[in-house]
């Protein structure tokens, strides 16, 4: 978690410098994509906020309101700073270069928009590659998509396609630029706010896809609960495992149910020590489980 937070941290001063820099270059210079740009870097820069606040609020204790605790806030954090990229950020980028395809203005003072295109690539960039490395060592073994779909925390994944989503923007914006003041296309620098709305739209989905999933309550593996059922057949006074449900009430915590069939030679004190037994031994081998209930299986 304290990755996630050098990450949000290092794009919250990036995106709100280069926020600024670039409103005053569109101003200067008329261009419709470069105030997409700073659409998109003052998004960004609200997202992060967003996002250290849901981290914040996840970390406040159980409560009778609310007895598994506040970890799922993060999880409602980053669905909303993925519609705020599909609707602040994609659709006024493409609503702007629309405007601009159809009434196109020439480009003037370009030097200011090459000027904060170059510092807000070493900018975006930096970012870039810190969040990369943060979500590369947590990744371990998977493939990104892999490390990205299975992850349960999406502040440490959503900071990532931000800073991708910003460089390749960045990129479009630079290469239409050139090709709108060499050709002299006006209309390019509106085909530019587009892409870049439509980037931004892409990512949204993505980002929605995912924390929606956690929001909704994403289980364990698979491979976890096979290794769970194996852990509690072990006990003596376990017959069977029949079911297990689980959820992720936020990134380091999980909530347990198990379904069991108790051997028939067990009287209520002996039931009692094997649920304790079971308890503890999945506690202490699986430190996300917080919370573990088991229910006997109700025999038709």
């Amino acid at each position: 978690m304290a990755r996630s937070y050098i990450s949000i941290y290092s794009a919250l001063a990036a995106n709100l410098l280069i926020a600024v820099t670039k409103f005053i270059a569109g101003a200067f210079t008329n261009s419709s994509a470069m105030i997409a740009e700073g659409v998109h870097s003052l998004v960004d820069t609200i997202n992060e906020l967003l996002l250290l606040y849901g981290l914040k609020r996840s970390k406040k204790p159980a409560d009778n309101m609310h007895p598994f605790g506040y970890g799922k806030e993060l999880y409602f954090w980053s669905f909303i700073v993925s519609i705020l990229i599909f609707g602040l950020g994609g659709g006024i980028s493409v609503y702007q270069g629309i405007l601009h395809i159809l009434h196109p203005h020439p480009l003037e003072n370009a030097g200011w928009n090459y000027a904060v295109l170059a510092l807000s690539v070493l900018f975006e960039g930096t970012s870039l590659i810190i969040a990369a490395r943060a979500f590369n060592r947590l990744r371990g073994e998977l493939s990104w998509w892999r490390a990205v779909v299975k992850s349960k925390d999406p502040s440490s994944f959503l900071v990532l396609f931000e800073d991708g989503a910003a460089v390749l923007g960045l990129l479009i914006v630079s290469i239409l630029m050139a090709l709108n003041q060499h050709y002299n296309l006006p209309v390019l620098d509106g085909v530019a706010s587009v892409l870049v709305g439509v980037v931004l739209i892409l990512v949204s989905l993505i980002l929605a896809r995912e924390s929606r999933s956690l929001l909704m309550g994403e289980g364990i593996s698979p491979e976890t609960v096979q290794k769970i059922k194996k852990l509690v057949e072990k006990d003596p006074g376990m017959e069977k495992v029949v079911n297990v449900m689980s959820t992720y009430q936020s990134p380091e915590e999980v909530i347990l149910m198990l379904i069991v069939v108790f051997r028939d030679d067990q009287d209520t004190e002996e039931i009692n020590a094997s649920i304790e037994r079971v308890r503890t031994a999945i506690k202490n081998e699986f430190k996300l489980v917080h919370f573990v209930f088991i229910q006997p299986h109700a025999q038709s």
